[in-house]
C-alpha cells in the first residue's frame, strides 16, 4: 500500500501539469478563462460585498453639497442660439470630438415609420469585449473587413492577462480615426426622435446604457441601434450579449436605461457625408452646446426623478458641467450624486458606476480636493477582484503627487500603462517625471 502512495501523488502531479498545459492552448484558454475568472469574482464579491462600499467626500458635508450644487445651478446661463466653441476637457488620453460649426438645423422633415439598415455582421462578444464586439459590428457596416478581435487588440491590448473593465466611447472614436479611414462623432445629451433621424439618413447608431442581467448588479453595455419601427415603437438593436435584432422599446430606452450614461451616442461615418450628419445634429453638432444642452437637460431632471434615476441624473449634471470647465459647479453636483448612492437601498446602488465614469476623480484634482481623490480610487479599486481601472491608477496617481507622495504617484501612473500600453495620459505624465514606461 506504501509503494502505491508515491504513484498516486505523480499520477496527480501528472494530471495537474497536462490540464495546465492543455488550459494554455488558446481555443481552450478562450472558453475556460472567462469561467474561471468568474468564479474569483463572485468568491471576491461574497466576501466583499460591493454594494456596501460607500464613499464620502472628505471636503464636503451634505449641507455645504447643496447649498453649493443650488448656488451652481442658478448660475447656469440659458443656452445660446450660437454658441462660442470652447475646449471641451474630456477623459485623459481620449481624442476629444472634431469641433463643428453649429448652425441651426433646417425644420425636420417626416421619416418613415419604419426603417431597417442591414448590413451589419452580428458578433457575439468573448469575454468582456462588449466595446471592441460593438465596434466591430458598426463599422461593418461600413465595409470594414474586421472583427472583435482587431478592435480588441487596440482597445484592450493586454486582454490576455489583464482584465479592463471597460472600453469608453472616446476611445471607441479614437479607434476609428486612426486604424479605419473612416470618422466618428460622439455626442451626450440624446433623445429618441434624434436616434431614429440618424437611423433613417442610414447612419446606424452606437449607445452605451445601464444593462441588469438576470440574477446580476448593475453594469455598463453598448448596442448599435440599426432600425426602428413606430407602429411597435422599437429599435431594432445588434446586441453583443444577447442577440441580433433585438427589439428595444423606445420607453425602456429612454425611461430606464440610457440616462445611466448620459444619453451618449455615437455615429461612424465617411468623411463625405460629415456635412449630412452635422446637419441633422443642428446646435448639438457643436461640442459646447451639446455639453450646455446636455447640462440642462439633467439639472431638469433633477428635479422630477427619485431613487436610482436621481441619482444618475446629478451624475450627469456633473459629467456635462466638468464638459463645460465648470469644475466646482462639476464637484458640487458630483457631491450630491454620491451622498444619494449612499441612501440608496444596497441592492440597487450601480457600484460599478466607476468602472465606467472617471468624471468625478477630475472634477476633485481641479478643484484641488486631492485627498477625494484618493479616497474615491481606493473605495473603487476595493470593489475589484483584480485590478483593471488604468484612468482609476492615473487620477489616484496625479493626487498623490499632489499630497507629497512621489513614488506612489509613479507607482499608480506606471499600474495605469501596464493596464493599457496604449494609454497615451499615463506615458505623458510619467514622462514629464522623468520615469520611461514599460
Amino acid at each position: 500500500m506504501r509503494k502505491l502512495v508515491p504513484f498516486a501523488a505523480l499520477a496527480a502531479i501528472s494530471l495537474c501539469l497536462m490540464g495546465w498545459v492543455v488550459y494554455q492552448i488558446p481555443f481552450v484558454h478562450s472558453r475556460l478563462a472567462w469561467q474561471l475568472q468568474n468564479v474569483q469574482a463572485q468568491i471576491h464579491y461574497a466576501l466583499n460585498p460591493p454594494q456596501e462600499v460607500v464613499f464620502v467626500p472628505q471636503q464636503a458635508q451634505l449641507e455645504a453639497i447643496v447649498d453649493a450644487t443650488l448656488q451652481a445651478l442658478a448660475e447656469t446661463p440659458a443656452a445660446p442660439p450660437i454658441p462660442t466653441p470652447t475646449a471641451t476637457p474630456t477623459q485623459p488620453g481620449a481624442t476629444p470630438s472634431p469641433a463643428a460649426s453649429a448652425t441651426p438645423s433646417p425644420s425636420p422633415t417626416a421619416i418613415p415609420a419604419q426603417v431597417t439598415l442591414t448590413g451589419i455582421r452580428h458578433e457575439y462578444q468573448q469575454m468582456n469585449n462588449c466595446g471592441p464586439a460593438t465596434l466591430a459590428m458598426a463599422l461593418s457596416f461600413w465595409g470594414w473587413q474586421g472583427d472583435q478581435r482587431d478592435t480588441r487588440r487596440y482597445l484592450r491590448p493586454n486582454f490576455t492577462t489583464v482584465d479592463d473593465k471597460n472600453v469608453n466611447p472616446a476611445e471607441m472614436v479614437e479607434y476609428v480615426e486612426k486604424f479605419t479611414g473612416l470618422k466618428a462623432l460622439l455626442r451626450v445629451g440624446g433623445d429618441i426622435e434624434l436616434l431614429k433621424r440618424l437611423i433613417a439618413a442610414g447612419f446606424p447608431v452606437i449607445i452605451e446604457k445601464g444593462f441588469q442581467p438576470p440574477k446580476e448588479d448593475w453594469m455598463g453595455h453598448y448596442n448599435v441601434l440599426s432600425g426602428y419601427d413606430e407602429s411597435s415603437r422599437r429599435f431594432i438593436v445588434q446586441d453583443s450579449y444577447i442577440m441580433a435584432d433585438l427589439p428595444l422599446p423606445y420607453e425602456q430606452l429612454s425611461e430606464r436605461w440610457w440616462r445611466d450614461f448620459n444619453y451618449v451616442y455615437l455615429a461612424i461615418y465617411p468623411p463625405e457625408r460629415e456635412s449630412e450628419l452635422l446637419a441633422i445634429l443642428g446646435l448639438d453638432a457643436d461640442p459646447a452646446y451639446n455639453a450646455l444642452h446636455a447640462a440642462q437637460l439633467a439639472a431638469q431632471e433633477t428635479e422630477t426623478l427619485s431613487g436610482r434615476n436621481l441619482y444618475f441624473a446629478w451624475f450627469n449634471l456633473g459629467t456635462n458641467r466638468l464638459a463645460l470647465g465648470d469644475y466646482e459647479a462639476a464637484a458640487a453636483a458630483y457631491d450630491q450624486a454620491f451622498a444619494l448612492y449612499a441612501r440608496l437601498p444596497a441592492a440597487e446602488r450601480p457600484w460599478r458606476m466607476l468602472w465606467y465614469q472617471s468624471g468625478p476623480y477630475e472634477a476633485y484634482y481641479r478643484t484641488g480636493r486631492f485627498q477625494d481623490v484618493v479616497s474615491l480610487a481606493n473605495a473603487t479599486l476595493s470593489m475589484l477582484s483584480k485590478p483593471g481601472l488604468e484612468e482609476t491608477f492615473f487620477w489616484r496617481g496625479l493626487a498623490r503627487e499632489q499630497l507629497g507622495d512621489l513614488q506612489g504617484a509613479v507607482t499608480d501612473l506606471l499600474k495605469s500603462v501596464e493596464l493599457n500600453t496604449n494609454f497615451a495620459a499615463g506615458r505623458q505624465e510619467l514622462e514629464r517625471l522623468g520615469v520611461e514606461a514599460p
